[in-house]
């Protein structure tokens, strides 16, 4: 069977002279149950926990070296840089230890400092001459190991700061992108991408990114690739002559099949918009509605306020009458204003500094952004290749990231955002009072109307007769008064609370809508007063979030610049001490190897050299204990099979 993406496993795995002394549970017994002072106090395990005062007797008071591997080929530095003891981590370098120094698999303590994040540690060794670009004997790169393992912070410093190549290839072709696809970190993928990362480098199994995330079933994996890329990505087949859905339908996934199946058949249908079939296609239904509106218009001044056989028009009725006519046409004038308007749309990074304008700040985006060192990897646009503003997002019709993006409109053929929602607004407002003066002024004029009697019945019949046009357009105007009357109302609410309609409909699923507890909490909500009047002189309400001082006797309320929660795969703090002691299995051949080192729970990672497509892989854990890894080392699937 074709070989799979090397990954990462769990096996358990005990300390026999551990096992020999306990009873035959199989949770790892706790440290202060182990006798055994010799595994406590060697260099290995006190780096492992950064034991820097117990580190530092072993090395002067009792001569032991930190430049020598332990029995299974790891550096005391290996294990400091992989639970980020920084200070360990020093003055093993200061008496010796070499940054460069590689295991039997060829790694070397940067690529340990990778799985877990541990940032600060990773710039101890660079700065000390660690190589960025060292690769193991499977072609790994630092950026390898942090892509498997989801350490998004951790790659981007490497990359921002020591640059790393984020689209290097391993022995099998395989970028970190492949690696971050196939174990589902959307936020990897978003920086990879936009990083430029090749969404569509084929590995020796001629399988792309979006392959090997169809494999897993990982749909969001999935949706942020497809979203980034092009239909050609979608039908790219792999060495087997098999399509991204189609190999995730061979996997029972479903759900992802049906959207990449879904994704491809919208790409298909949608024209070139070079093409003047595309040009046609992009301008919607705001001709039909521009129609619509003036083919009624036209109507009502002709059939009823012009009508020769209805009651004569009063001066004051027949002022009221054509202030309906101002009203819709004031609407039209906002309608093109809207409809052709730059809605917000935030200027594409084409990585042209002659095309960059000093009066458009977010197009001065840099690697080291402060919205990436925060953390917030869902502010990335893989396909604008920009850090966009918070409420930002990207149209997929418009194919641009809008500020303040509320929804794309069909009728008015653009995106609603930030520079268009006024005129937008103030449409939907001048239409709605159109609709209500023209349908009065309709309605009255009908029900005036000489009848020889006053029976309803008598009255259809006869306005059904003589006079078609006005009864048309009253039925026309009151079936499309309530469908704009409460868009305008939901609009004015929203307005009112400063919040968007996709703000509302994913409020459940966007972080800095949630508040203590996980309930939703607007921090855009300045009061209605403020927010009406804030868009109602300027066209929107500045970014600004509103948060309540608490521990006083008067809340009193203050504005701060938004900066988000970080996401899972930040780890710039130093881990939790521990003092339990489990085992790593590191034989490539038997589970039965006596260990040196481990982690707490009882687990060690092993990265698999070769498996297929029908294996079925767990999930890496992150505790708060120092981790016992042995990376690189190859093991086949029946021997994780049988330690599993």
């Amino acid at each position: 069977m074709p070989s799979e993406i090397e990954i990462v496993e769990e096996v358990q795995s005990r300390d026999q002279q551990l096992s020999s002394s306990s009873s035959t549970t199989t949770t790892p017994l706790p440290a202060p149950e182990v006798d055994d002072e010799r595994l406590r106090n060697d260099v290995y395990t006190v780096a492992a926990y950064g034991d820097l005062e117990k580190l530092q007797r072993l090395v002067e008071q009792e001569g032991c070296s930190v430049s020598e591997p332990d029995g299974l080929g790891y550096y005391a530095l290996q294990w400091a840089a992989l639970n980020n003891r920084t200070a360990a981590a020093h003055y093993i370098i200061e008496h010796g230890g070499d940054v460069n120094a590689t295991d039997h698999s060829g790694q070397t303590a940067l690529h340990w400092s990778a799985v877990r994040g541990s940032t600060q540690v990773a710039e101890v060794l660079l700065q000390e001459g660690a190589r960025v670009n060292a690769a193991d004997i499977y072609g790994y790169q630092t950026a390898h190991v942090a892509a498997q393992y989801g350490q998004t912070a951790f790659l981007y410093h490497i990359v921002s700061k020591w640059n790393a190549d984020p689209d290097v290839p391993d022995n099998d072709g395989r970028s970190p992108l492949h690696w971050a696809a196939y174990k589902g970190f959307a936020d990897c993928i978003r920086l990879l991408l936009f990083l430029d990362a090749y969404r569509g480098r084929r590995d020796k199994e001629g399988c792309t990114p979006l392959h090997w995330a169809a494999i897993r079933g990982n749909l969001e994996a999935c949706t942020v690739l497809v979203q980034a890329g092009k239909s050609e990505d979608l039908v790219v087949t792999d060495r087997t002559g098999l399509t991204p859905a189609q190999l995730a339908s061979d996997k029972n996934h479903r759900q992802v099949a049906l959207f990449l199946g879904n994704s491809r058949r919208l790409l298909d249908k949608k024209c070139d918009g070079n093409s003047r079939l595309g040009k046609i296609s992009k301008l919607g239904f705001a001709p039909v509605l521009w129609c619509i509106i003036l083919v009624l218009l036209v109507t009502y001044i002709h059939s009823v306020i012009l009508a020769m056989d209805l009651p004569k028009l009063t001066a004051g009725s027949s002022l009221f009458a054509w202030f309906g006519v101002l009203l819709a046409t004031s609407g039209l004038v906002l309608f093109y204003r809207c409809s052709s308007k730059d809605p917000g749309y935030i200027r594409m990074n084409v990585h042209n500094s002659d095309n960059v304008k000093d009066d458009e700040p977010l197009l001065k985006i840099e690697i080291n952004n402060p919205t990436l060192q925060a953390g917030n990897w869902s502010q990335l646009c893989a396909t604008c290749k920009i850090v966009r503003p918070l409420r930002a997002k990207h149209c997929s019709i418009c194919d641009r990231c809008v500020e303040q993006f509320d929804h794309h409109c069909p009728w008015v053929s653009n995106c609603i955002g930030k520079k268009n929602k006024w005129e937008f607004f103030i449409f939907l407002v001048l239409e709605v009072s159109a609709m209500l003066v023209t349908g009065g002024v309709t309605l009255t004029r009908l029900l005036t109307i000489p009848l020889p009697t006053s029976s309803f019945g008598a009255w259809i019949q006869y306005a059904g007769t003589h006079h078609v046009g006005a009864l048309s357009f009253l039925m026309a105007d009151c079936f499309l008064f309530f469908g704009v009357f409460v868009l305008t109302v939901v609009q004015a609410n929203q307005i009112s609370r400063n919040i968007t309609t996709n703000e509302m409909a994913n409020a459940m699923r966007y972080t800095y809508l949630k508040g203590p507890g996980g309930m939703f909490r607007n921090p855009y909500d300045h009061g209605v007063k403020k927010n009406c009047s804030d868009f109602l002189v300027y066209g929107y309400v500045e970014d600004e979030e509103c948060v309540e001082e608490l521990g006083h006797s008067h809340s009193e309320a203050m504005h701060i610049r938004r900066n988000s929660n970080l996401p899972n795969g930040y780890s710039n703090s130093q881990y939790g001490k521990g003092n339990d002691h489990a085992v790593i299995n590191v034989n490539t051949n038997s589970t039965n190897s006596k260990p040196r080192h481990a982690h707490g729970n009882g687990q060690s990672h092993v990265h698999s050299s070769h498996c297929s497509h029908n294996s079925n892989h767990g999930k890496s854990k992150n505790d708060n204990v120092p981790l016992g890894l042995g990376l690189g080392v190859g093991r086949n699937t029946k021997s994780v099979a049988s330690s599993s």
